[in-house]
C-alpha cells in the first residue's frame, strides 16, 4: 500500500478512473451487443437505428481513453460492415 500522501491520491484517482473506464466500456460493449442481437435476428431496420448511437458510444469511450483509438476504429469499421452485409443478403 501507497504511503506518501501523493501516492495515496494517486491510488484513489486511479481506482477513481478505473472504475469509470469499466463502467463506459460495459456500456459500450452492451450497445454492441444489442446491435449485433439486431442483425442476427434479421432486424435490419433496428440495427440502421442503432448504428449511430453504437458507434457514437465507441467514440465516446475511445475518447476517455478506456478503449485504444484504432481498436475503436476497427470496431465501428466492423460494426459498419456487418450492417451492409446484412442489407446485401437481403
Amino acid at each position: 500500500m501507497a504511503t506518501h500522501k501523493s501516492a495515496i491520491k494517486r491510488h484513489r484517482q486511479d481506482l477513481r478512473r478505473r472504475l469509470e473506464n469499466r463502467l463506459r466500456r460495459g456500456r459500450m460493449r452492451n450497445a454492441v451487443k444489442r446491435y449485433r442481437h439486431a442483425l442476427a435476428t434479421g432486424d435490419i431496420e433496428a440495427a440502421r437505428g442503432m448504428l449511430g448511437t453504437t458507434l457514437s458510444l465507441v467514440d465516446v469511450t475511445a475518447k476517455a481513453g478506456a478503449m485504444h483509438g484504432n481498436a475503436a476504429d476497427r470496431t465501428k469499421s466492423r460494426l459498419t460492415l456487418a450492417l451492409n452485409r446484412a442489407v446485401a443478403a437481403q
